[in-house]
């Protein structure tokens, strides 16, 4: 693909624009303003021309590696174990579930409240992983909702609750295992999920995931006095 060849959906890029657009509006932006700001994007783009030229393209796909054996739970990656839900690790899962970050895993509840935890626990079409360092030490959580076997597919969740963790590469490297063993144990077809369109960093690594857009959800949540829009991104399996 050549360098002037786009590689991020329309969708995505709707997405990004309208977030834009509406904290622009807060902001009192005049048509002027919008002028402006597109040739400081331009320009700045512009700038960034060689280091984009080099790569050929902003996003590089993450490919699953299917040699990894992610079959029987615990899991194992390089940094990181993956292994059963266990009642103790209650405790700890109220705790990350307390910021906003935290507070999306549970997104589609909309709140964190220890009564939505519990059933979502208790759902059977539900299986939840606790993401730990090579000393046990437990950090996030992934999960597969909505797990449907008759249709090959299930809504894929990903948390890193310990805030010293994050940014350090630990939810694509958990989320690559998660996603080889809903291909190899549970026979997935099709993983999808849901994220705040204003979330560009879980977009983006979502995208690197292998993920597309495939549409928005207008107000789809509420939560902090106001609708927010939700991103529904898919990932299909051979």
């Amino acid at each position: 693909m050549g360098v002037n060849e786009s590689t991020i959906q329309d969708r995505t890029l709707e997405a990004l624009a309208r977030t834009f657009f509406k904290e622009s509006i807060k902001y009192g932006f005049r048509k002027i303003d919008y002028l402006r700001f597109v040739n400081f994007l331009l320009d700045m783009a512009m700038s960034n021309s060689k280091s984009f030229e080099a790569n050929g393209r902003w996003i590089e796909s993450v490919k699953i590696d299917e040699s990894v054996s992610a079959k029987v739970l615990p899991l194992e990656s390089e940094r990181l174990r993956i292994r059963s839900f266990q009642p103790a690790d209650a405790k700890v899962m109220q705790s990350w579930l307390q910021d906003d970050d935290g507070r999306h895993f549970l997104l589609s509840r909309v709140t964190a409240k220890s009564v939505e935890l519990e059933k979502f626990v208790d759902d059977k079409s539900c299986l939840m992983g606790i993401i730990t360092l090579k000393d046990d030490n437990p950090i996030g959580a992934v999960a597969y909702c909505n797990h449907n076997p008759q249709q090959h597919r299930a809504e894929l969740r990903k948390i890193i609750g310990d805030p010293a963790k994050r940014a350090m590469g630990y939810a694509k490297e958990a989320t690559q295992l998660w996603i080889q063993y809903g291909i190899q144990t549970l026979g997935l077809k099709k993983i999808y999920l849901s994220t705040l369109n204003s979330n560009i960093r879980n977009i983006k690594l979502n995208e690197e995931l292998g993920f597309q857009v495939e549409g928005i959800l207008r107000n789809e949540v509420y939560f902090d006095n106001k609708f927010h829009d939700l991103l529904r991104m898919g990932m299909f399996i051979d």
